[in-house]
């Protein structure tokens, strides 16, 4: 009888010690599955946030190569357009004549026949009256001419000390062109009426 006790003790003890071990296997097991699957939370959780980090990279550098850069605004070459038609206009008007030196030269008229007595020579009458009246006109032709081809010089050389790189409108260059070749014929012939090479007093004798 007492052995038989011993053996059922020993075989509960060793039964209540196996199961004891289990417990504590499984324990540890469910401590280490659940630290492992914190451990992989937290990777998954650090791995999303990389790439929404560098999907925001990569979209922010997309916006940054589709944007158009400004350029700053600078002269907009409305006075370089105007001084060209100012130009174009003065180099006619110095072909043409204006009522300046229509008026001039009507004034150079009336002093020569204020100034010329009746007994004078009909060449002197004709220097006097007439003479000194073309010349006036072509003096004012001639300031005509000569404001044309600064103005248009000035215009065609302003991009030059402007904004590098800005090219000047086409028109504008077209039309200072055409002053500065007007005022350089009107300039010519102006020499030319005033010097009486074009166009001179007739000959009294």
């Amino acid at each position: 009888m007492g052995t038989k006790t011993a053996d059922e003790t020993g075989a509960k003890t060793g039964a209540e010690a196996t199961t004891d071990e289990e417990k504590a296997g499984a324990t540890e097991l469910t401590k280490t599955d659940g630290v492992t699957k914190t451990e992989a939370d937290s990777k998954t959780e650090a791995d999303t946030e990389a790439g929404a980090e560098a999907g925001s990279g990569t979209d922010a550098d997309d916006l940054d190569e589709g944007l158009v850069p400004v350029e700053a605004e600078g002269p907009t070459g409305v006075g370089q357009g105007a001084g060209a038609v100012v130009s174009a206009a003065l180099g006619l008007v110095s072909l043409t004549g204006g009522w300046i030196g229509t008026v001039g030269a009507a004034r150079e008229t009336l002093v020569g026949q204020l100034q010329t007595s009746s007994s004078a020579s009909v060449a002197t009458q004709v220097k006097e009256v007439y003479g000194d009246a073309w010349q006036t006109t072509a003096v004012w032709a001639g300031l005509f001419a000569l404001t044309a081809l600064i103005v248009g010089v000035v215009v065609l050389a302003r991009p030059a000390f402007g904004v590098p790189g800005r090219p000047q409108p086409v028109w504008i260059k077209s039309v200072a062109w055409g002053g500065v070749t007007l005022g350089v014929i009107g300039l010519l012939l102006a020499v030319l009426k005033y010097t009486d090479v074009l166009m001179g007093l007739p000959s009294t004798s």
